[in-house]
């Protein structure tokens, strides 16, 4: 595989170098200094991998990462010194796009060299197998059916009272689209759906596999598997990640509103045990979207918006009745 290195530490480039150097099957095409830098080469000459290092000058890797994935989409490896260290970074970064994290080789004696290069083997498998399937580099789409503002809504453990709080009463204004993950067994999330619709003013449905976004109701996920959004405004149901415990995960959604929603959105995270979302809400925050998580004195379980308190994912961390305030005072707009 051609491969790309962007590291601003010269003895971890070199590492990097030599450890993939000793495998015939790959070359290094560019070592980029900067995550601007890395950016640039990869719309000069893009590679099949590029090795990414997470802290750097100008662009950090995360950010990199992002905008190589909108102008010239390739697989990416994030690879750190520590990646134990930096949980809260690389999942940003695998929420912007990479694929996978491995820690650095170190110069003397080559340690950590195998576990790379095994990294890149199974890389290099899927990117073969999918090679098809890799975005392509972009411009901004119109928005489909008028469409201009996402609000995004996850919750758990005290969740559907919570969400029917901060919507009764509620009629978005044109162009808003609502999309709610709820954690609830397959089995009930039809009831949940006809319970909220009642209690709203507007049309609650639940998303079925392929359904476009809708403004002017409510959508919810109906599945055990995890709710995802593509760049062409579809809604999908995916199984991976097959271990995850929180299904369907907010965090999956929240990262594809992330990556691949390209106008205003707002992600609301509320009430739940447990940490789903927190990572996901980073991601949004990170893209430029509004982020607001419940405060704890109004949730029932203060498990996920703490966990987003915890690593500043939230913009507003307000309560149940403020968020409804906020909503309508704001008319649906992107909350600034």
């Amino acid at each position: 595989m051609k491969i790309g290195i962007a590291n601003d530490v010269a003895m971890a480039a070199e590492a990097l170098r030599r450890a993939v150097a000793a495998a015939d099957e790959h070359q290094v095409v560019w070592i980029a200094r900067t995550g601007l830098e890395a950016v640039r080469m990869c719309g000069d000459n893009r590679p099949d991998l590029i090795l990414m290092d997470l802290n750097m000058p100008e662009l950090d890797g995360i950010e990199a990462t992002r905008q190589i994935m909108e102008r010239s989409p390739c697989a990416i490896l994030v690879v750190t010194g520590q990646p134990q260290d930096s949980v809260s970074q690389v999942f940003r970064a695998l929420g912007a796009g990479a694929l996978d994290v491995t820690a650095t080789p170190i110069m003397a004696g080559g340690a950590g060299g195998d576990a790379l290069l095994a990294k890149i083997k199974t890389i290099g498998k899927l990117v073969r197998a999918s090679r098809s399937e890799l975005p392509k580099a972009r411009a901004l789409p119109e928005p489909g059916d008028g469409i201009r503002h996402l609000l995004a809504i996850g919750a758990s453990t005290g969740g559907p009272l919570a969400v029917c709080h901060i919507l009764r009463g509620w009629i978005p204004p044109a162009g808003t689209a609502i999309v709610v993950v709820q954690h609830i067994d397959a089995n009930f999330a039809g009831h949940f759906s006809k319970w909220l619709g009642d209690q709203l003013a507007v049309p609650v449905k639940v998303v079925d596999d392929g359904d476009a976004l809708e403004a002017g109701c409510v959508q919810i996920a109906r599945t055990n598997d995890h709710l995802t959004l593509n760049a062409r405004q579809r809604l999908h149901y995916a199984q991976e990640p097959r271990d995850y415990p929180y299904r369907p995960s907010v965090d999956v959604f929240f990262d594809c509103v992330a990556r691949d929603w390209a106008f205003e959105a707002t992600g609301i995270l509320l009430t739940g045990m447990g940490r789903d979302g927190a990572h996901g809400l980073l991601a949004m925050r990170h893209a430029g979207h509004a982020t607001i998580a419940q405060d704890q004195a109004s949730s029932a379980v203060y498990g996920m918006p703490r966990a987003a308190a915890d690593i500043d994912a939230a913009q507003h961390i307000l309560s149940l009745e403020q968020i409804a305030r906020l909503l309508r005072g704001r008319n649906g707009s992107k909350v600034a």
